[in-house]
């Protein structure tokens, strides 16, 4: 038999980590090893997201897979257990190997309640799903629940039993317990359906809702199907009035972000309509230019340096305010956010530098900026440390808008749609192409005369092109 010190050495467990600045959880949303893979040091054994974005997860020693700790779609605590690895594969019998979350564990001998657990080191002894790993936190779930369980997990039709709330404490995890402390609503009156008799949050948000219609609280098991419904229950599950969708991931930040910067800095949006004609010859011109070839330009280019020059010529716009210092943090750099559209949501990654960089180079960064986003591949860094954002709200055909402060930064501007549309030019009405453009500032730090210096000198850039030369 294998001793405790001799078990300790040889399963390596890795655990969630903070990948971004301060995060608290992470949700799995693919797992690229299943137990009895051969894994290497550095080797990307998962995808998680996080409150910012979409990250790949190494591992940090070589090994074998021993068992995956979460299925995929799980939402995991930083700091808990995700996957157990064999660094000494082949040294002795061992333990019984977990099957590929999220399979169910091997039928157990017999339906009846275990009346007690022998003490499972971590990483050792056989793969035991949540339910077990719970137990050895004290809390153990016994009688007919233990076997419903089990018979669920294994594909079987159990007896119909009532989940119980666990005796004692009630079972949830900190950012469940936190839901429901804000929602008002006490643990123990909530009737858990995780395993193991866990509160979920799904839980909690269908304590504190308002009576539905009667509805099964399970459903039936994938191997039998269910009986049919009335008229009225499937018109209310297959035609549904509405869909709950989990707040989670980048979607939860984009909340939390856009509620506390629009109640935390007022806001001031100024606008102003402009000819852009030139500016979209100079594209086109550029497009045929041999020093740009092999990057992608477009009016975002031309609008990005344009308001990087505003900001050289009015410097006390790129700053932050300090709440805490009660002082105002001039930034003499400029990391330049561009707003992008992702399947996971609105997500701001910025240029590093933005100011130091020649036309080209520009040209170069926006373009990889955006195809990293569309790729799902940015990283929790490249959305750090932003002083002012582009959010181009054109591309849907969108005229104007009021956007929303990205926390942290005193300025954001929205482009809108560039058109064609009559206009005054040398004294006679002619088709040219006009936008619109839109700056929101926090209005603590930046006043009215500084908000309308920089917008009309990205305005009067765009309609004269040639003072990004002169005004350079």
């Amino acid at each position: 038999m294998t001793t405790m010190t001799d078990t300790s050495a040889r399963f390596r467990e890795f655990k969630m980590p903070d990948v971004g600045e301060g995060l608290t959880e992470a949700e799995i949303l693919k797992w690229y090893v299943q137990p009895g893979d051969t894994v290497t040091d550095g080797q990307v054994v998962c995808e998680v997201e996080t409150a910012k974005a979409a990250v790949e997860l190494p591992v940090p020693f070589d090994g074998v897979v021993h068992e995956l700790r979460f299925p995929e779609g799980t939402t995991v605590d930083v700091g808990e257990v995700i996957i157990a690895v064999d660094v000494a594969p082949g040294s002795g019998d061992a333990p019984a190997q977990a099957e590929p979350v999220p399979e169910a564990v091997p039928e157990p001998e017999a339906e009846e309640a275990p009346k007690g657990r022998q003490p499972v080191l971590v990483g050792y002894g056989v793969a035991e799903s949540s339910t077990k790993r719970r137990a050895r936190k004290g809390v153990a779930v016994q009688g007919p629940a233990a076997a419903a369980v089990q018979a669920e997990l294994n594909g079987r039709a159990a007896e119909p039993v009532p989940a119980p709330v666990p005796e004692g404490r009630p079972l949830a995890k900190p950012p469940v317990r936190k839901l429901a402390k804000d929602l008002g609503i006490d643990l123990a009156t909530v009737t858990p359906t995780g395993e193991g008799g866990i509160i979920t949050r799904e839980d909690v948000h269908a304590a504190a809702a308002p009576a539905q219609p009667a509805a099964p609280v399970q459903p039936a098991p994938a191997a039998e199907p269910a009986p049919a419904a009335p008229e009225e229950t499937a018109v209310s599950v297959q035609g549904a009035r509405e869909t709950r969708v989990p707040v989670k991931g980048v979607r939860k930040a984009i909340a939390q972000a856009m509620v506390g910067s629009a109640f935390t800095a007022p806001h001031v949006t100024e606008f102003v309509t402009v000819d852009v004609t030139r500016t979209m010859k100079l594209v086109a011109e550029l497009k045929e230019d041999k020093e740009m070839a092999g990057v992608r330009v477009n009016p975002l280019l031309i609008i990005a340096k344009a308001l990087l020059v505003a900001i050289k010529r009015n410097p006390d716009v790129n700053a932050s305010w300090d709440e805490a210092a009660q002082e105002i943090v001039q930034k003499h750099y400029v990391n330049l956010g561009i707003a992008a559209a992702t399947p996971r949501g609105l997500i701001v990654p910025n240029i590093k530098d933005a100011h130091e960089k020649t036309l080209p180079q520009l040209a170069e960064a926006l373009g990889e900026l955006v195809s990293t986003a569309r790729e799902g591949r940015t990283s929790p860094a490249a959305m750090a440390g932003g002083t002012v954002t582009i959010t181009n709200v054109g591309v849907f055909g969108v005229d104007t808008g009021t956007p929303i402060l990205n926390p942290g930064e005193s300025a954001i501007l929205a482009v809108g749609a560039i058109k064609l549309q009559p206009w005054v030019h040398k004294g006679k009405v002619k088709p040219r192409q006009v936008t619109t453009l839109a700056l929101s500032f926090d209005h603590r730090l930046v006043d009215g005369e500084l908000g309308s210096k920089v917008l009309a000198d990205v305005a009067a850039i765009l309609e004269q092109p040639k003072r990004l030369i002169t005004w350079a």
